[in-house]
């Protein structure tokens, strides 16, 4: 059994808080290993619940249109969220609920070693943009501990409001690029004379808004 397979194991197992008492199925995650992109999306919902795994109902589908859009399949990332059991009613998960499942995410990273951290919605966002609003800072990067994070509005959103759809699409177009163009970096550094400091990451592209 691999290491992320073990993680998955536990998250199935996990009596951390009480949304283990309401649940059918908890849901690890699911995709590639070796993803250079992880998506990070907010609970499980309905369908989700039932099947034991991510992104399945229409937010799901709909993540499946975007990653065709630039290429990918659902088997080429990884998926997951910041709670790993349904809220009730789907209501927004609470503090203990996401500190329960925290170090779980935190060793799945460990393991798949992502380039790109993609965050679907506000409460994936806050893990790594506390106090930002996601209509101010969807489609800009940050670089941190040698990995790019990238905020983006949760599909269910954008299915709810349709005004939004080519704001995630161009979103989503630029994240291949911010990965070729920051391991091209990495490369260029590694092979670089050590300077003085620390070179900073490669700015961040400016993305037209609304």
């Amino acid at each position: 059994m691999s290491e992320l397979e073990k993680i998955a194991e536990e998250i199935r197992a996990c009596t951390l808080c009480g949304l283990a008492k309401g649940r059918t199925q908890a849901v690890p995650g699911d995709g590639n290993p070796n993803a250079a992109i992880m998506f990070v999306g907010e609970g499980p919902g309905f369908h989700e619940d039932k099947q034991g795994l991510p992104f399945v109902g229409a937010s799901g589908h709909y993540l499946e249109e975007l990653l065709g859009k630039i290429g990918l399949q659902r088997e080429d990332v990884f998926i997951t969220n910041v709670v790993r059991c349904r809220p009730p009613q789907n209501r927004d998960p609470l503090r203990p609920e996401l500190e329960a499942c925290a170090d779980y995410l935190d060793r799945q990273i460990a393991v798949i070693r992502p380039r790109l951290i993609a965050t679907l919605g506000r409460f994936s966002m806050a893990r790594w943009f506390p106090n930002e609003k996601i209509t101010a800072i969807h489609g800009k990067p940050k670089y941190q501990d040698g990995r790019i994070y990238y905020p983006l509005f949760h599909p269910a959103a954008v299915l709810r409001n349709p005004t939004l759809r080519p704001v995630m699409e161009e979103d989503f177009q630029r994240m291949k690029q911010l990965i070729d163009d920051f391991d091209k970096y990495m490369e260029e550094a590694k092979d670089s004379p050590p300077p003085d400091e620390p070179p900073p990451p490669p700015p961040p592209q400016q993305l037209s808004l609304f």
